[in-house]
C-alpha cells in the first residue's frame, strides 16, 4: 500500500473529527454540504414547497439531497460535470454551468417558466496561487448571476458559494443593485479555517 502524504493524513484526520462529517455519515446525508445548506435555509427561509430551483455544482448530491425532502412538488434541476447522488425527479445536467449545451438543457426543462431560486455550490480547482483561485472563484459568481439574469423570476433569490479575497466586496456591492437584501453569511457547518462564505440575495429586480 502507497503510503500517504503528510496533507492527505492531516486531512483523513480533520475529517474523522468533524462533527457534520459524522452527521452526515450518521444520518443518512450524501456529505455535510447538507448542513450548510439547512442552516442557510433556517436563517433566511429560501427554500419553500413547489419552487422550482436551479442548482449549480451539484455534485455529490449533498445540496440535492436536502432540497429534494424540502421542495415537495416542486422542480430540480442540478448541474454538474461529476456524478450527483439523486432522486429519480431530479433533472441532472451532466456539464459546465454557464456552457451552451447546458443553458439550452436548461432553458429546454424549463419551458418559458421561470425560477424561484439559483443555487450555487460552485468551487474553482484550486491551484494554491491564491490571486489566481479568487479570481476562478469570481468568475464562478458571474455564471451563477447570469443564469439569474436568464432565467429567474421577479422576486426570487440567489445564493451561492464565495471565497472571502479580492473582488468579493465590490461583487457583492453591485449585487444590490439587483436585489432587495443581500447578506454574506457563514453557516456553522462551514469550517471556521476555510475563507468560504455564502451570498444570500433576496427579492431580484427584473
Amino acid at each position: 500500500m502507497a503510503k500517504r502524504s503528510k496533507s492527505s493524513e492531516r486531512w483523513l484526520q480533520r475529517q474523522r473529527k468533524d462533527y457534520f462529517v459524522r452527521q452526515a455519515q450518521g444520518g443518512g446525508q450524501v456529505s455535510r454540504a447538507h448542513f450548510k445548506l439547512e442552516q442557510i435555509d433556517q436563517r433566511f427561509r429560501i427554500i419553500k414547497p413547489k419552487q422550482r430551483v436551479l442548482e449549480l455544482g451539484a455534485a455529490p448530491g449533498g445540496w440535492t439531497h436536502y432540497l429534494e425532502g424540502k421542495l415537495q412538488g416542486g422542480l430540480l434541476i442540478a448541474v454538474d460535470p461529476l456524478p450527483i447522488t439523486s432522486s429519480q425527479d431530479t433533472y441532472v445536467i451532466e456539464g459546465l454551468a454557464g456552457d451552451q449545451a447546458v443553458n439550452e438543457e436548461i432553458s429546454t426543462i424549463l419551458d418559458s417558466r421561470q425560477l424561484d431560486l439559483v443555487l450555487s455550490d460552485m468551487a474553482p480547482n484550486i491551484s494554491g496561487i491564491r490571486t489566481v483561485d479568487q479570481a476562478r472563484a469570481m468568475d464562478l459568481a458571474d455564471v451563477t448571476f447570469e443564469s439569474c439574469q436568464r432565467w429567474l423570476k421577479r422576486n426570487g433569490a440567489m445564493t451561492i458559494k464565495a471565497f472571502q479575497g479580492e473582488g468579493l466586496d465590490d461583487w457583492v456591492a453591485a449585487l444590490r443593485k439587483h436585489y432587495a437584501k443581500v447578506h454574506v453569511t457563514k453557516p456553522k457547518a462551514s469550517r471556521s479555517e476555510s475563507r468560504e462564505v455564502f451570498v444570500v440575495a433576496q427579492g431580484f429586480r427584473v
